[in-house]
């Protein structure tokens, strides 16, 4: 019985830690999901945002208390301009999405309003993370030995 409860503790820890994904796993996922070369931005662009921005888990969330808004899942997208978890002031919801559907282990959905991000004038300078750690800098670590 002792045995089943703990066993019962570990899986339920696991859902809610959600799927954090290895670097290479990823980085196959994000080519296989027409990411790599996306709006000029390369694979490695992608891989050194997830990285920065959740290290790779797709239930990372963010409050930010400035805004009043929370960011979501593997690419950190906000609540105030592109997905509706129904308590953010204002909110604009451009990608048409619950918030909750970026936080799922399967990414095409947050790839898909990762791409419609990328699409504004602001391109992915729209990540803070990626200008403070991945713009003007080698980022062949990101995908090395992935065999994309």
């Amino acid at each position: 019985m002792r045995a089943l409860f703990i066993l019962g503790l570990f899986l339920l820890s696991v859902a809610v830690q959600g799927k954090v994904f290895e670097r290479c796993e990823l980085a196959r996922t994000l080519k296989r999901l027409g990411m790599d070369g996306f709006r000029g931005v390369s694979l490695a662009n992608w891989m050194c945002l997830a990285r920065w921005e959740s290290s790779y888990n797709t239930r990372a969330t963010n409050y930010n208390p400035g805004s009043r808004s929370t960011d979501y899942g593997i690419f950190q997208i906000n609540s105030r301009y592109w997905c509706n978890d129904g308590k953010t002031p204002r909110a604009v919801n451009a990608c048409h999405i619950s918030c909750s559907a970026l936080l799922q282990d399967d990414i095409t959905q947050a790839v898909a309003c990762a791409k419609r991000v990328v699409s504004d004038p602001q391109g992915i300078r729209a990540w803070v993370a990626w200008r403070n750690r991945c713009q003007n800098q080698d980022l062949t670590q990101y995908v090395r030995g992935c065999g994309v």
